[in-house]
């Protein structure tokens, strides 16, 4: 249990000690809720610190259950769900219509950061299906980094095998692997969403 992402962020931070003071360290965290770690976690680390814009793409009947995600070039979809062509299409243009808008917020005043040849620590503040975080380290690894290290503080324990064996992921930093996992919020006491507005001025002080 996480007291809240400040809580989270530092202990994270503690198991990425050794990557401190690395010239070519990145950490690119996930908007929005990754974006305080990420923050903690660079700052600890002497890293630099960018974001990684992606989306889930929730089922038809629900849309908290994820059944892939995609960001402005690639799309992951999990192989044993059957959803329509038309559906999925649909969820693509709508998702990125949102992430075009997201990156125009994002980046107005700063470019994203050169990944290659780069030790990339992704994070966010928990993950269920690990689709979100996957197409992200997709994404990075067509950029010819050094190392992706992924960084989080809760998954389920099958989420985390799935990313291990993905051949572009280099290390999994996870901190709790708990057995009843449900969704991210039950692991922090405090798990208030983070706005737009919070996450870009965490990202412009941490620049300034």
């Amino acid at each position: 249990m996480f007291k809240d992402r400040i809580d989270a962020g530092l202990q994270l931070a503690n198991k990425l000690i050794s990557y401190k003071d690395r010239e070519n360290v990145v950490v690119l965290a996930i908007p929005r809720g990754g974006l305080p770690l990420g923050a903690i976690v660079a700052k600890s680390l002497n890293a630099r610190l960018d974001v990684a814009l992606s989306k889930k793409i929730g089922h038809p009947f629900n849309k908290e259950f994820a059944i892939g995600a995609l960001n402005l070039n690639n799309i992951i979809l999990d192989d044993n769900i059957e959803i329509s062509i038309a559906y999925i299409e649909k969820e693509k243009k709508r998702l990125r219509e949102k992430l075009r808008k997201r990156q125009a917020q994002y980046f107005k005043n700063r470019s994203p950061i050169a990944l290659k040849d780069k030790i990339v620590i992704i994070i966010d503040d928990g993950i269920a299906t690990g689709n979100t975080i996957r197409v992200t380290a997709q994404l990075v690894y067509d950029q010819k980094p050094q190392k992706i290290i992924i960084a989080i503080p809760v998954a389920p324990k099958s989420t985390v095998q799935k990313l291990n064996a993905a051949p572009y992921i280099s290390e999994v930093v996870c901190l709790e692997t708990p057995f009843n996992f449900q969704a991210v919020g039950q692991f922090y006491m405090d798990f208030d969403q983070v706005s737009d507005e919070e996450a870009i001025k965490i990202l412009e002080d941490f620049d300034a």
